[in-house]
């Protein structure tokens, strides 16, 4: 199960659990002022930080297949990747934390933080130990550095 699902999938599976909550659990809604506003701040900072993330893999001209890791061909820890060693996973779950707030259901943070277990187990650790085997002692430095979430 490890690095078969790409993330993209994960993703929309998750969103339509969220979905499929919000719309049969009878309880749970909540409503706020500026909850559409924070779902789009958070929608527009989860774009940002995924284009960021892209374009610094472009640049570095390596590979940004989530089922291949074997094939990155640079280790790239500036920029964003200095703060977050995933920042497109992060950008995918702020983007579930904004669909979360448009739902309006609380248990939909449940969801949101299944998502993180999920591809730490089955996307994130097992990425680590294909890039530590190959860059080493940089990347493990990189590690004790920088976060694996934020």
């Amino acid at each position: 199960m490890e690095l078969k699902l790409p993330p993209a999938i994960v993703f929309l599976l998750f969103g339509f659990i969220m979905y499929l909550l919000s719309e049969f659990l009878p309880f749970g809604y909540f409503d706020f002022f500026g909850r559409l506003l924070l779902s789009k701040i958070l929608l527009g900072l989860a774009i940002l930080i995924g284009i960021i993330a892209l374009i610094q893999f472009f640049k570095a001209k390596t590979t940004i297949d989530p089922t291949e890791p074997v094939k990155t061909s640079i280790l790239v820890n500036s920029g964003v990747y200095k703060f977050t060693r995933n920042p497109m996973y992060l950008a995918l779950l702020i983007s579930l934390l904004a669909l979360g707030v448009v739902l309006g259901n609380a248990f939909n943070t449940l969801i949101a933080a299944a998502f993180v277990e999920y591809m730490n187990r089955f996307q994130i650790i097992p990425e680590e130990r294909i890039l530590l085997n190959k860059f080493g002692r940089s990347y493990k430095e990189y590690c004790t550095l920088t976060r694996r979430w934020f």
